[in-house]
């Protein structure tokens, strides 16, 4: 029996938008593509402006809520999440195919976030600073930046949308959220959890469901009409590119967290068993489709046939099926990813040697997955896949591969395995497994990578450190802990000049005479 879709349309200044200006999207379960989870009401460009103007004309209200009023919503707001954990996981899991212990997961880094923020509303502190001239004072105050929009990607539909939504209102901004539309479900709940348990006015958090290039038109009739200030993405690098540039046409700088091509470089002294947990895990946990996901590893010769017969047998026993279920992963996101995926996996070459199952591509019952759990012609499940043998020519080298899919490779010096690391563009995250603290500082200075983990896996974030990368990854933005109140804060100066003259900087500034020709005596 299926399950009872449900009707999700877009929130505009507290009003479902009606008609499906954009068309109809029918939602279904990656595991079981035969249930439909909702039945989407798209909306279009006009329908992101129409939230845009909505929240405008309600983000000075919201401003001047006292910002420690404002982090007892984000408390109420945790509390609720908290209390709703278990539904809330059931519904990603059922969207996205996301095994059930990973979704709880995320929904603890939803309340790990609020359980961070809520006291930053009593710390969203300035500076009282000397000045140069007697009788004047100076200030710095964070003001926010007025409208933002968000747009994220569905593999973690509730979690990365918290980085975002709840700084941003916690600094008194108001919010346009543009999520995955096929993971509006999951979406629409969250976005009720913030509204109801943070007692949002209308028009303060707004849902537009809209696909990608009526989201991008709607961002820029937005920014023409003047009625958004700051944009943060996570998604693809190409789109961010894009993103990027459109703002930076409105003078406006977005905060991106793009794609990853993430490196484990496994050292001679490494705990070999303990970096083959971590590989299977950052490999193909959510069927590899992170951002930090594992990309590549980079294996020291002396220790590559051990790494590699481990590796091997591990992710051939590694249980795959039912997300609801004990498995290291389930299906692909969608429909949509899973397309994508066939197309890397067209980038193996005959040199290239393939390991950790007994196929490649889907699995089915004609090609199926040694101790499959469930039944694997129900859904869009792929067989996890090693590719032994990459060289840096290899477009499984240089591009990011979203899906069950781990490359393998050796290197001779800390060097060659550090280049071999930057080489393909990206510095989301990065690992590195030694027992030697000058390997584990050189590899730290020498990789390009936002993040750096040492004897642990490339994924795995914590709600109070900063999130982010550099290169094809970002833009230097940072997410998570006190960093990404510089995206939504502005830093405004004041001087106060209570003298009662005019004095002039850098012209009526007093000076004491120094007696540079003293000397002590010999």
């Amino acid at each position: 029996m299926g399950l009872t879709s449900r009707r999700i349309a877009s929130v505009a200044g507290g009003s479902e938008v009606p008609g499906a200006p954009g068309g109809r999207l029918r939602a279904v379960n990656p595991a079981r593509t035969s249930e439909v989870v909702a039945d989407v009401e798209l909306g279009d460009a006009g329908t992101f402006l129409t939230a845009a103007r909505a929240a405008k004309a309600s983000q000075r209200s919201w401003s001047d809520v006292p910002a420690p009023v404002r982090g007892r919503a984000i408390a109420h707001i945790g509390r609720l999440v908290e209390a709703n954990a278990t539904a809330l996981a059931r519904l990603i899991t059922e969207e996205i195919g996301k095994p059930y212990a990973e979704s709880l997961g995320e929904v603890r880094e939803v309340v790990d976030t609020c359980d961070f923020f809520l006291g930053e509303g009593r710390r969203l502190y300035g500076q009282t600073v000397p000045s140069e001239m007697p009788d004047k004072q100076l200030f710095t105050f964070r003001n926010p930046v007025g409208v933002v929009a968000v747009i994220t990607a569905g593999n973690f539909p509730v979690a990365v949308p918290s980085w975002y939504l709840i700084p941003a209102l916690l600094c008194g901004n108001s919010v346009v959220w543009k999520p995955a539309e096929y993971a509006a479900a999951s979406a629409r709940a969250l976005f009720d959890l913030l509204v109801r348990g943070g007692g949002l006015p209308d028009g303060v958090l707004n849902l537009v469901l809209a696909d990608g290039d009526e989201t991008f038109a709607g961002l820029e009739r937005a920014l023409g009409d003047g009625c958004l200030d700051k944009i943060g993405f996570t998604g693809s690098s190409a789109v961010g590119a894009r993103i990027g540039e459109l703002a930076g046409r409105h003078l406006q700088q977005a905060c991106l967290e793009l794609g990853g091509k993430n490196p484990m470089v496994v050292t001679p002294s490494a705990d070999v068993d303990l970096a083959v947990s971590a590989a299977l895990f950052s490999g193909f946990g959510t069927a590899g489709q992170r951002c930090t996901s594992l990309g590549t590893v980079i294996v020291h010769e002396g220790v590559q046939e051990e790494f590699r017969a481990k590796f091997d047998d591990a992710v051939r026993q590694a249980p795959v099926g039912d997300p609801f279920s004990d498995v290291v992963y389930g299906p692909m996101l969608s429909a949509r990813f899973a397309s994508r995926f066939e197309e890397y996996l067209g980038w193996i070459r005959p040199h290239h040697k393939l390991l950790g199952s007994a196929g490649t591509g889907r699995i089915t019952a004609q090609n199926p997955r040694d101790g499959f759990i469930g039944d694997p012609d129900a859904g869009i499940f792929f067989h996890p896949t090693i590719v032994a043998g990459v060289g840096e020519d290899d477009a499984l080298f240089r591009e990011e591969t979203f899906g069950p899919l781990v490359g393998l490779m050796t290197y001779r010096d800390l060097d060659e395995a550090i280049r071999l690391a930057n080489a393909p563009g990206y510095g989301l995250s990065s690992s590195i497994y030694s027992a030697d603290p000058a390997e584990i500082f050189r590899f730290r200075r020498g990789v390009c990578a936002g993040m750096v983990s040492v004897n642990n896996s490339t994924s795995g974030a914590e709600a109070h450190l900063p999130f982010g990368g550099n290169g094809k990854s970002g833009n230097g933005s940072r997410q998570s802990g006190v960093w990404v109140l510089d995206q939504f804060t502005r830093w405004q100066a004041m001087n106060w000049d209570y003298s009662g003259r005019l004095q002039k900087a850098q012209m009526d500034v007093a000076e004491l005479s120094a007696d540079e020709s003293f000397r002590l005596a010999d």
